[in-house]
């Protein structure tokens, strides 16, 4: 039988989880052993006994969920010492950030690990139950403007009162993605007057369908990716951007930013100049500050003051809402385990033909078997973490990690 793990997570103060009781049985039918370690659901006030009633065992040690286990779920991901405690041939799911981990994949590789990094799970039909990337960043998108709420002086819709009208709070939100979009619907129900902006025209009708308005700019030529990500600005484009969207910046209550460029640093969009024209009071939440930040002077972790502006970079958005974000989280990983589960062999085969574990599966059987990761390496000059022959696509069957494998099928598919 398969051994299913389910550790608590590495940061102290994060309160989700990666699997709720009412997940359990799922796992069950598919044929798994459900391993927990004691407090995982603590953050979200979920009990062992919860678990345990529920059908799953709990373990006391994170060292021996992780090492009795065939496949380990995690939200955010290990460190490397528990790394080490994974049996060769497991099975690893987790945010794993591929392309700034690099000695991480390393570990993996020569652990010979099998690893999935869910942020690289495709944006297509297949794979909507399973995007926890998006499932995230929506409530990342709720949880900003309750953010901003919290540090504005201000009410959101507009009152009529027997002490004068109250107008409604100007909300400007920039980048108009999963996060953007949820952060537009809500500050639009709280009453807010809206208006957003996005290089990506296409998703101007989106914006506009949530009541909000799409503030235009001229960029000339602009483009997404094929997972529907924002393609980079030109130097000029973006010194275009910023001087055009700076006169809605000032006028706005409440700035969001949620520009984040795919594996890169983020794009500054509001610098020190622009935030003093704000008026003093105002506030600007930076969804990407963890990762360097849209705003000049925010910092990660960190509410700060800069010329009278409140400039929220806390992050973990989705933390504040650990209940609902362990939910979609939890089903999104049963989706995916669902989906490449085979209930006949009870095992799950790695099969790097098939266009989900092509794009999400990083490493397998001691190589880098994801070329947009292997050709990112490299680039970046890691050769030690690449094979020095074209990685095999090759498939392996993620079974009881401490029996051999089956017999290996090679293939030739690359990731595009």
């Amino acid at each position: 039988m398969v051994n299913i793990a389910f550790p608590r997570e590495n940061i102290e103060f994060e309160n989700r989880c990666s699997l709720l009781p009412q997940n359990v049985a799922a796992y069950k039918r598919l044929g798994m052993e459900v391993l927990v370690e004691s407090g995982l659901g603590k953050g979200v006030y979920i009990s062992d006994t919860d678990y345990e009633q529920a059908g799953a065992t709990v373990l006391h040690t994170k060292k021996q969920v992780i090492s009795g286990a065939d496949i380990v779920v995690t939200l955010h991901k290990l460190n490397h010492e528990q790394v080490k405690n994974v049996q060769p041939g497991a099975l690893v799911i987790s945010f794993l950030d591929p392309f700034n981990e690099f000695d991480l994949i390393d570990t993996f590789c020569h652990q010979q690990i099998t690893s999935i990094s869910v942020e690289m799970l495709p944006r297509i039909s297949r794979c909507q139950k399973m995007d926890a990337l998006s499932s995230q960043a929506s409530l990342a998108g709720y949880v900003m403007v309750q953010k901003g709420m919290q540090y504005l002086q201000s009410v959101m819709p507009m009152m009529m009162t027997p002490a004068g009208t109250l107008k409604p709070m100007k909300v400007f939100v920039i980048g108009a993605g999963v996060a953007g979009l949820q952060a537009i619907a809500t500050a639009k129900r709280l009453g807010a007057q809206v208006t957003a902006f996005d290089t990506r025209a296409v998703v101007a009708e989106q914006v506009q369908s949530l009541g909000a308005k799409f503030l235009e700019i001229d960029l000339g030529e602009t483009a997404q990716t094929a997972q529907g990500y924002a393609t980079a600005l030109t130097p000029e484009q973006m010194a275009i951007q910023q001087r055009e969207q700076a006169k809605c910046i000032a006028s706005s209550d409440l700035v969001i930013t949620t520009a984040q460029l795919f594996g890169r640093k983020p794009p500054v969009l509001i610098k020190r100049d622009v935030i003093c024209q704000m008026k003093p009071g105002s506030v600007i939440v930076d969804m990407a500050a963890e990762n360097g930040g849209n705003v000049e002077g925010a910092v990660a972790r960190d509410v700060v003051n800069v010329e009278g502006v409140t400039i929220v970079g806390t992050g973990f958005w989705a933390n504040d809402v650990a209940r609902d974000a362990s939910q979609m989280y939890s089903s999104n990983i049963i989706s995916l385990v669902s989906e490449c589960w085979d209930i006949e062999t009870q095992t799950l085969p790695i099969e790097l033909q098939d266009e989900i574990l092509k794009a999400a599966v990083i490493t397998h059987k001691g190589v880098i078997v994801n070329q947009t990761i292997a050709d990112f390496y490299e680039q970046q000059g890691k050769v030690q973490l690449v094979t020095t022959e074209k990685p095999q696509y090759d498939t392996g069957a993620v079974s009881q990690a401490n029996s051999a494998t089956s017999t290996l099928t090679n293939n030739s598919n690359e990731v595009a």
